[in-house]
């Protein structure tokens, strides 16, 4: 696979992972804190989430090749 279609393949899959996150957005399970002026998110579902379907979608990938 020349590099081209490699930095390709990585947009689109940067594409789905910003759309996936917006349509997500703050899951159960994410841990939000706020004191002030201070907040603190840190998304352990949505990244969760995310890894499984990132697995998922390499694993199609790994079929393929």
């Amino acid at each position: 696979m020349n590099l081209g279609k490699m930095f390709i393949i990585i947009g689109i899959i940067f594409l789905i992972i910003g759309v996936i996150w917006t349509f997500i957005g703050r899951l159960p399970g994410d841990i939000s804190f706020k004191k002030g002026n201070f907040t603190f998110y840190f998304p352990i579902m949505t990244s969760i989430i995310v890894s499984i379907i990132l697995s998922l979608i390499f694993f199609i990938i790994g079929k393929f090749r």
